[in-house]
């Protein structure tokens, strides 16, 4: 089966530029197109896309806050974010909202198909670009506040954990590839965000992907 994607840009251009590559792609389609926040919400509740590419500037209602609402409504449909902004602030934002990729628009085309392909897997992905920026910012702010590096608080299985977690994947698929108890899995989490100084996993894959542990 295809993975089935919903388009939300305002821009007719980008849309047709982005339908025009994904339609080449064997295991990808097209299913519908929307114009502004409103209208993504109301395609992906009849559509039921497997993957929504979202602009993050739209007229309406911006993306993030459609991004929240698609996903209130079926958490199974993963959201790419398609934005101008190289911005920890709205990459974080998105990731709260449960977006599971960020791509800057003038990423490669590649980028695009990788992302798309890897968030319908239950992955994250952010551009190159994005993650090198989010990396430059923690070393700045480590040196600036003359911390140690907290990574290295954690135990070994800990650091598992917290690679898995931050690759998207819940409770009960890392418990299922570690052969422990999601019990265990919740609380190794807690200690993890503890040590780090984190409160959520939105920052704790930002936190991973500055410290180039996923990509």
């Amino acid at each position: 089966m295809p993975i089935r994607i919903l388009l939300a840009d305002d821009h007719t251009v980008v849309r047709d530029g982005l339908r025009a590559l994904l339609e080449k792609q064997p295991d990808m389609t097209v299913v519908a197109e929307a114009s502004d926040g409103r209208d993504s919400i109301r395609l992906a509740e009849e559509q039921s896309p497997d993957v929504v590419v979202m602009d993050i500037g739209m007229p309406s209602l911006n993306g993030i806050e459609a991004t929240r609402r698609i996903l209130a409504a079926n958490p199974r449909t993963a959201v790419v974010m398609l934005s101008m902004h190289q911005d920890e602030s709205y990459v974080l934002r998105s990731l709260k909202a449960g977006a599971k990729g960020y791509l800057l628009k003038d990423s490669l085309r590649g980028d695009v198909i990788d992302a798309i392909r890897a968030v319908a897997q239950g992955r994250s992905f952010l551009t190159r670009k994005v993650r090198l920026m989010l990396q430059e910012d923690y070393v700045r702010q480590m040196e600036s506040r003359g911390l140690e590096d907290s990574y290295d608080l954690l135990t070994d299985r800990e650091r598992e954990v917290l690679h898995m977690v931050a690759e998207g994947k819940s409770n009960k698929e890392v418990a299922g590839l570690l052969n422990i108890s999601p019990t265990t899995v919740e609380t190794h989490r807690a200690h993890i965000l503890q040590k780090l100084g984190i409160h959520s996993v939105p920052e704790l894959i930002l936190y991973a992907v500055r410290k180039g542990i996923v990509s």
